[in-house]
């Protein structure tokens, strides 16, 4: 399974500069771990971090310019920090597996001289085999749509001397350099068409660029929960659908998908879903004579079903996470706002347990990433998966883990909930 070590982002919102994890020249920092859940008081920047991963989905599918505009974010000036000099970047610091060596992702997006945004430049790099130590070397970096890719699946070419940022002219002078080598023979210069586009989408549908290939498919492979009860209570056109769409407005179609795919599976999957839902004992879909799909709640003590549109917001979105997480094929990364909101608040340890339990599974699972403000929710937790976001005197957030303040992590060796140390503020005023 893919796994996001670190991420970096810079001026994008009240991000002005936060790091969670390891970055590449940051080794000694812990990686994130398979469950992260980030907390803090109102208006310190959750959503801010979880549409960042959004944002950055979004650049990947539609471009950088109509990214800067959907989901309501008003354009690149609303998005860049107030006051601040310098492109929005972003770092991925992730490994395709978790013996792999680690692949870093930097982006920066700015302005053009019409006042467009633009792909100022882009880099992925690693490590050679049996390297630990030194400057990763790149297999692709892009200035302003042009420069050069390294070819093949091992290796790199040390086209970039150190940290600094160099000119296109400069790559193109280093790519020179490497021209008569050996190594060059899987170097090539490269010219996207569009600077508005970011070069892993061009690049990572070609098989001559499987890294460049299999980064793209992860970011692709994201899934970012906008769940919306109301969409999920939708009446769709019968027709089975693989995953679940971020709306849930499919919710019926996968489970047909399910049940028409592993038909032996199918029944155990939703008698276990129907266990951990209070009250339901059976679960299933009916297509109607105009070919839409139902789907069907039993309540235990009732004979007759109750139908989506009649369920509660919680019993659906519940229902929605533990069918996406019983998903054979599930994304790599599965990042989801406020899951607590309309449930029930004995549910939620147990809900955090049911996450924790797929992202540290062996097989088919996925990266989770959650914010929350639900103290019930983080005393499933370990401080080690907690990360705080706290709004500045500047008005910028920061970012901690629980665990690197000492008074948090030995009070929670000794039994005490970490929620209930949130609740009683030990970790917003630390």
């Amino acid at each position: 399974m893919p796994i996001i070590e670190g991420f970096k982002v810079k001026n994008f919102r009240s991000l002005k500069d936060v790091t969670l994890g390891r970055l590449w020249n940051q080794r000694a920092n812990e990686p994130l771990t398979p469950m992260t859940a980030v907390i803090g008081r109102n208006g310190v920047g959750k959503s801010t971090l979880f549409d960042a991963f959004g944002f950055l989905s979004d650049c990947l599918k539609l471009g950088v310019e109509e990214a800067c505009d959907s989901r309501g974010r008003g354009g690149f000036s609303r998005i860049k920090s107030q006051g601040q000099d310098g492109p929005i970047e972003f770092e991925i610091y992730y490994k395709e597996d978790r013996k792999a060596r680690p692949i870093t992702y930097e982006v920066s997006i700015d302005l053009d001289a019409s006042g467009r945004p633009f792909v100022l430049r882009e880099r992925l790099r690693q490590r050679r085999k049996g390297q630990s130590r030194g400057w990763p070397f790149s297999f692709l970096i892009l200035e302003n749509g042009s420069g050069v890719a390294w070819k093949g699946d091992e290796d790199g070419s040390q086209i970039d001397e150190g940290e600094g940022s160099l000119s296109l002219n400069e790559l193109i002078d280093n790519f020179l350099k490497y021209e008569t080598s050996e190594e060059s023979k899987d170097t090539e210069f490269v010219e996207l068409s569009s600077s508005r586009h970011l070069g892993i989408a061009t690049l990572g549908s070609l098989k001559q660029h499987p890294r460049i290939s299999a980064f793209r498919s992860f970011i692709e492979g994201w899934y970012l929960s906008y769940f919306t009860p109301d969409a999920a209570r939708s009446l769709p056109l019968a027709g089975p659908q693989r995953h679940l769409n971020m709306h849930g407005d499919n919710l019926g179609n996968v489970v047909q998908f399910m049940e028409r795919e592993h038909p032996r599976r199918f029944q155990s999957i939703m008698n276990d879903i129907a266990k951990k839902i209070p009250g339901i004992e059976k679960i299933d879909t009916e297509k109607t004579p105009d070919g839409r799909l139902l789907l069907k709640f039993n309540d235990r003590g009732f004979e007759d079903p109750f139908y989506a549109q009649q369920m509660s917001d919680g019993t659906l979105k519940v229902f929605a996470y533990l069918l996406m997480l019983e998903d054979p094929s599930p994304p790599p990364f599965l990042c989801i706002e406020e899951p607590e909101n309309g449930l029930y608040h004995k549910l939620l340890e147990s809900l955090a347990m049911e996450f924790r339990s797929h992202a540290t599974g062996r097989k088919n699972s996925s990266q989770v990433f959650v914010t929350t403000h639900q103290p019930y929710l983080v005393d499933a937790l370990s401080p080690s998966e907690v990360w705080i976001l706290r709004k500045q005197d500047d008005g910028f957030s920061s970012v901690q883990r629980a665990s690197d303040i000492s008074i948090v992590k030995s009070m929670v060796d000794e039994g005490i909930p970490l929620g209930g140390l949130w609740y009683s503020d030990y970790l917003d005023d630390c």
